[in-house]
């Protein structure tokens, strides 16, 4: 069995029920809108954040569930789905998970409108039942995220991200929106506030770890047996580039930067960058990095009772940063 679906096992009823939830959430009296929602559905991920709510949600109340546990995971999805279609408008981006994207097969006004939709559809899903609780948890990762985005870009101009820096930009970018799953799951089943911030934190320490791990990605070899360097051909900083420029002479740094900036299109002064980087400890740095966050987030679990939804949690945990894609 798929390590996915080992982690799911507990939920697997609640996931398939979510599903048509999820479903009936977008339907309109638009046909267009059904036909590029049905494609949104169509095109669905491993489904990791609904993964999350549902998990803490039974972890955090001893396996109870009630409706606002799936309005919480719907209106994450519908969120966050409004922000990868407006991402891949911004990002000129013709795919999606290995699918064409919306932009790349209805331009770029009508994505724009559908992403509209669903942020609207989220926003009413929750206003309407009165979960304002939940509502504020996604509202706080959609601001996060933005500021993220723009934090990065600001910074890649000028190539002087710190560490700090680094990891206040994925902690919004990234981290923000686990944090908020884990959050709603134990809010939908009304966790007392301090547990809820537990839950976040712990959300939060899963995110940077995950994005930790998709940096290093660009360092390590992939299926074909060769680094990628994506982020380097577009001038992001990353946590093992950050690294090796703070560890080495001013005569490499300034090497190190000019490639970054003016040869980042050049495969093989990308390898030398490469090859720089793991030369100078950034990869086994940043691996102790993300090793330091997966056991704060264990650490956490630690303090719930055996179940098999602390179980799959700590699966979740470990997957995060033993996948290989």
């Amino acid at each position: 069995m798929k390590i996915v679906e080992q982690i799911k096992q507990p939920i697997k009823q609640e996931m398939e029920r979510f599903e048509e939830k999820f479903k009936e959430s977008m339907i309109s009296n638009v046909p267009l809108l059904n036909r590029i929602t049905h494609y949104i559905v169509r095109r669905k991920g491993k489904q990791m954040r609904p993964m999350f709510v549902f998990l803490v949600a039974k972890m955090v109340s001893n396996g109870n569930f009630n409706e606002r546990t799936y309005r919480g995971a719907s209106v994450i999805e519908l969120i966050h789905t409004a922000t990868l279609v407006h991402d891949d408008v911004v990002d000129d981006s013709n795919r999606r998970r290995g699918f064409f994207s919306l932009n790349a097969l209805w331009k770029n006004k009508i994505a724009v409108l559908v992403g509209d939709y669903l942020l609207s559809k989220g926003l009413l899903l929750s206003i309407d039942n009165d979960d304002f609780d939940l509502l504020k948890l996604i509202s706080i990762a959609v601001r996060e995220m933005s500021e993220g985005e723009l934090l990065q870009i600001e910074k890649a101009r000028k190539l002087d991200i710190t560490e700090t820096v680094y990891f206040d930009i994925i902690r919004q970018k990234t981290a923000t929106l686990i944090a908020a799953c884990t959050g709603i799951g134990a809010a939908s089943v009304g966790a007392e506030k301090e547990e809820i911030d537990l839950m976040r934190n712990f959300g939060e320490l899963i995110g940077i770890a995950f994005q930790i791990k998709d940096d290093l990605f660009d360092y390590t070899d992939d299926k074909i047996g060769k680094p990628t360097g994506i982020d380097i051909k577009e001038q992001k900083m990353t946590l093992p580039l950050i690294y090796a420029l703070n560890n080495c002479t001013d005569k490499d740094k300034k090497w190190l930067i000019n490639s970054v900036k003016n040869h980042n299109k050049n495969k093989k002064r990308v390898k030398e960058i490469i090859a720089f980087v793991k030369k100078h400890g950034g990869i086994e740095y940043t691996t102790s990095k993300m090793k330091e966050y997966q056991a704060q987030a264990l650490t956490i679990l630690n303090k719930y009772p055996n179940s098999p939804y602390k179980e799959s949690l700590i699966q979740m945990v470990n997957y995060v940063i033993e996948r290989k894609k």
